[in-house]
This record gives C-alpha cells, sequence and structure tokens, in this order.
C-alpha cells in the first residue's frame, strides 16, 4: 500500500497524509515496501549516469567513473539514504515528547520517508549529470519535502498547527545538520581513496 502513498503524496498530500495517519503502518514493514526500492532510483541513475553518459566541466573533457568506482560510490549513497532516514525518524520520535506528542502516535520513521518521496523520485535526473539540471531539479525536490514535512507533521503526529510548525523547523535543522555532516564524511571517504 505504501508505493500507492507514494503518488497521492505528491498529488493531493492532506487526504494523503491523512490516510497514512489512519493505516499507521509499521516502520520495518515501510523500509522494506517504500524506503529500499525509492531509495534505488537515485542510486541506480548515478551509476548510470557517472558510468556511461558522463559530465564536463567548462569545455574539459567529458569525465566518466569506472564501473567499480562508480559501483562503490552509489552503494555508499545508497546506505546513506537509508540510513538518513532511519536517524531522522529516531530524531522526530525523540522531539516528539517535548511537542507533546502522545508515545502511540510517534511516526517519524514514516514522516521521514513520505516527506523524502520527492527527493527519491527525483534522483532519476542523475542519468544525465549536469550540474545546472541537477541542481534546479533537486531545489524543487527540496522545498516540495520541506512542503510535506510543514504539512504532514501536525497531521500524522496529532498536534495543532503552530506546535507542529516549530516540531518541523527543528527537524529541518536537524536534517540541514546531518547533510552537512554528509558532505564533510563523503570528503573523508574521497580522500582516503574510496571511488
Amino acid at each position: 500500500m505504501s508505493i500507492l502513498h507514494t503518488f497521492g503524496i505528491l498529488t493531493h498530500p492532506d487526504r494523503e497524509w491523512q490516510t497514512i495517519r489512519e493505516e499507521h503502518e509499521s516502520a520495518p514493514k515501510l523500509f522494506l515496501t517504500h524506503i529500499i526500492l525509492l531509495a534505488l532510483i537515485p542510486a541506480a541513475a548515478a551509476y548510470y549516469g557517472t558510468t556511461h553518459v558522463g559530465w564536463q566541466i567548462g569545455d574539459g573533457d567529458i569525465i566518466k567513473l569506472t564501473n567499480s568506482s562508480a559501483a562503490q560510490l552509489c552503494i555508499l549513497f545508497y546506505a546513506a539514504m537509508l540510513s538518513g532516514i532511519y536517524i531522522i525518524g529516531k530524531f522526530i520520535d525523540f522531539f516528539a515528547a517535548t511537542y507533546g506528542v502522545e508515545a502511540s502516535e510517534h511516526n517519524g520513521i514514516i514522516l521521514a520517508a513520505y516527506t523524502a518521496t520527492p527527493l527519491f523520485l527525483i534522483g532519476a535526473i542523475a542519468i544525465y549529470p549536469v550540474l545546472w539540471v541537477n541542481m534546479m531539479a533537486g531545489v524543487v525536490a527540496v522545498c516540495w519535502s520541506v512542503y510535506l514535512l510543514y504539512e504532514g507533521l501536525p497531521i500524522l503526529m496529532k498536534i495543532p498547527e503552530d506546535r507542529g510548525f516549530m516540531f518541523a523547523s527543528s527537524i529541518l535543522t536537524v536534517g540541514l545538520v546531518m547533510l552537512v555532516g554528509l558532505f564533510a564524511i563523503s570528503v573523508i571517504i574521497w580522500s582516503v581513496g574510496v571511488g
């Protein structure tokens, strides 16, 4: 059922968040039916784009990665996406008590997974690794994900919108800190020879 929510969350998020809350899907099932499949889209697209299409900086030569190098990086990228959803979900559950969410309504991983759906789907653009195209598509996906976070959190957690706004802002801050940490880890991994 979670793959059907993918399209609903993009077309009519209010009704879909309500449906998701009523179904109260388990986090392990969501991981197996939604996150694992959707996270493959950007990883597979990046693999194809970096090995078969390549990218170009200015008027320079087209740069392509070897199959083994791209495979290593894409596997790490895939693992980072899966662990990122899990960690953000656990942060949401951790912060939930502060914002008055009942323990039975801790849906952090569910919120994180469906909020990241636009990012997973737009990851298909990595087939064509042109920086400005990828950046523009990424900005659109991030904006939609942030909208889904602010819209869905009060509905899914059953809290008033004013508290939901503050809660969502806290989660957004954690996500940005995690992104900066991921960039730092990427630089470290790249500098030790992976890829």
